[in-house]
């Protein structure tokens, strides 16, 4: 087994976490610009946090291009709320266009062919394209520094959830009718679409 340092270069530390946390969950993020124009953006460094409050967090990095922050932190920090969309099959090319850098401003729904349709407690637009939707306002967040590779955790209380009708069974969401797909390595996304099944020795599962 070979081992490596982590105090060299970020970008090495970047490909083995990438390339060991598989598959890891998509956050499709929507804000608002200052102007008031939309922002979307693919993280996939994000998990659920409470189940009561509802938390979710997701993780940006510095901006490895130029070490600026993300337009989505600055839209989130300003605005207090975001939307958290999530990907399945149908939508994943039109889901990678939208981790294009655009400048400032520029519209990602327009870019990727994306349909914006209003939420209803927050301000920022969910993607009618999108099977599930998480209407979030900012919790709060923990910055790790302001270097390029530099992490943040943003946490949101979510406010509203919006599931299609059609991938609920029971009230429970059916991942063979959601499709979802999660990120790997590189260009790899990951397909959920051959899975096992294992008996959990819990004495109580609120998931069963």
């Amino acid at each position: 087994m070979k081992s490596f340092d982590t105090d060299g270069e970020f970008t090495n530390n970047y490909k083995f976490l990438i390339g060991s946390i598989l598959p890891r969950p998509i956050a499709v993020v929507s804000t608002l610009n200052e102007d008031g124009s939309n922002n979307v953006a693919p993280f996939s460094f994000f998990t659920g946090v409470s189940a009561k409050p509802m938390i979710v967090a997701f993780c940006p990095l510095i901006r490895s291009s130029n070490g600026e922050l993300k337009d989505t932190p600055r839209n989130i920090f300003r605005e207090k709320e975001f939307v958290i969309n999530f990907v399945s099959e149908p939508i994943l090319e039109k889901i990678n266009l939208t981790s294009t850098e655009l400048p400032y401003g520029e519209d990602e729904f327009k870019f990727a062919g994306l349909t914006p349709i209003d939420s209803e407690v927050v301000k920022a637009r969910r993607i009618k394209e999108s099977l599930i939707h998480f209407e979030c306002v900012y919790r709060d967040h923990l910055s790790y520094g302001d270097e390029p590779g530099c992490g943040q955790i943003i946490t949101g209380e979510v406010k509203k959830v919006h599931v299609a009708d059609h991938i609920l069974e029971e009230g429970r969401i059916s991942t063979d009718l959601f499709a979802p797909v999660g990120r790997g390595a590189g260009n790899d996304w990951i397909l959920c679409n051959n899975r096992v099944q294992i008996e959990r020795l819990m004495k109580a599962q609120i998931q069963k």
